[in-house]
């Protein structure tokens, strides 16, 4: 009988398919360091985010191979995750040390883009990834008052940088942070692209793995400022479910569209309204009009979030609910946003670096 090598434990992992990248983990570069002793091997599996949304499914499959290769006595498989960079970053000189940006926007105002942003930031976190959040509605900045953070005010490094605040473990910039919140701000473009690129350079975020960016409402100035100055690995379209909002998500895709920037999926907001009495769900708002905006575009659908009032309370009380309530309906709607938000962008990043077969 032959003996066991490294080539035999490859070529059956190489069998084991992620879902979402639709690629082998061989070929993905997540299978690590092999070491054949006798019969037994020892392995590591890294994935490309600690928020695989895939992860359960890669595991049973990952240890149905290594059972069938022949010869393979006891196996002891190393669970780990490291974020890969967006493809562009090399190029990124404002924020190099940012491994991949998520714009999160939306088409109009009010349909909880903020509450997502911060919520997904906090999300990721507690799934191990290093996270930011920068506040970049300068119009309307609300994180300061989300994240329980209104009378902070950031400190500078030794290199007059700004050093980012830190809350419930993401780091956290905004322009609320530096100005007065009572006053308003009327800025003309070129002083809003000045203001924002300051804004990203000059702060000390160190290595994140996600830099999640709340963009003002609407399709104005902000957006085509990140898209020229930064190269983000996508942007998160927010929604509610009426059939109306359908014209705000359209002009939201276009411009992301026009600027290069990778639709990641579609997050309907305030889906259903949960009794506090009963527990029943009720669509208060219509139904399914961010699923529908999604199979429009060719695009994935995220997640719906529903209408509940310990989100809206969480937010006020600057302690976002996957935070406060970890374990509710809401917060793990949000976490299941976050992990099908953390795949796409592993997708998208292996998609330019390597062809993927459909």
């Amino acid at each position: 009988m032959s003996m066991l090598t490294e080539k035999d434990v490859l070529a059956g992992l190489s069998q084991v398919m992620d879902p979402e990248l639709n690629i082998d983990l061989v070929r993905a570069g997540m299978v690590k360091d092999v070491r054949v002793e006798g019969a037994d091997v020892k392995l590591k599996i890294e994935l490309t985010t600690p928020a695989c949304p895939m992860k359960d499914k890669i595991q049973k499959d990952v240890e149905a191979a290594l059972r069938g290769i022949p010869g393979l006595g006891r196996f002891d498989v190393e669970w780990g995750a490291r974020v890969r960079a967006a493809p562009q970053a090399s190029k990124e000189t404002l924020i190099p040390d940012v491994k991949n940006v998520v714009l999160v926007g939306a088409g109009k105002g009010g349909v909880g883009k903020s509450t997502v942003a911060l919520n997904l930031a906090v999300a990721l976190s507690r799934m191990g990834a290093k996270v930011g959040l920068l506040d970049a509605d300068f119009y309307g900045p609300s994180v300061p008052l989300m994240t329980g953070l209104m009378d902070a005010r950031p400190a500078a490094t030794e290199d007059q940088r700004i050093q980012p605040l830190l809350a419930h473990g993401i780091k956290v910039m905004s322009i609320g942070f530096l100005v007065d919140p009572a006053q308003a701000l009327i800025w003309r473009g070129p002083m809003l692209h000045g203001a924002l690129v300051q804004l990203v350079r000059d702060v000390a975020w160190g290595e994140l793995d996600y830099l999640v960016m709340d963009l003002p409402p609407g399709t104005g100035d902000v957006a085509l400022t990140l898209s020229q100055q930064l190269r983000a690995a996508g942007g998160v379209l927010v929604t509610t479910p009426q059939d109306v909002a359908l014209a705000d998500v359209i002009r939201a895709k276009q411009m992301f569209d026009k600027v290069n920037i990778p639709v990641l999926g579609v997050v309907e907001n305030m889906s259903h309204f949960i009794c506090p009495h009963c527990g029943k769900g009720t669509h208060v708002f219509s139904h399914g009009g961010g699923r529908k905006a999604a199979e429009r575009f060719g695009v994935p659908f995220l997640g719906e979030i529903p209408l509940e009032l310990k989100v809206r309370e969480a937010g006020d009380n600057g302690i976002p609910v996957v935070a406060s309530h970890p374990d509710s309906a809401e917060a793990r709607a949000f976490t299941d946003m976050a992990r099908n938000i953390a795949g796409r962008i592993s997708a998208e990043n292996l998609r330019v670096r390597l062809p993927v077969h459909a």
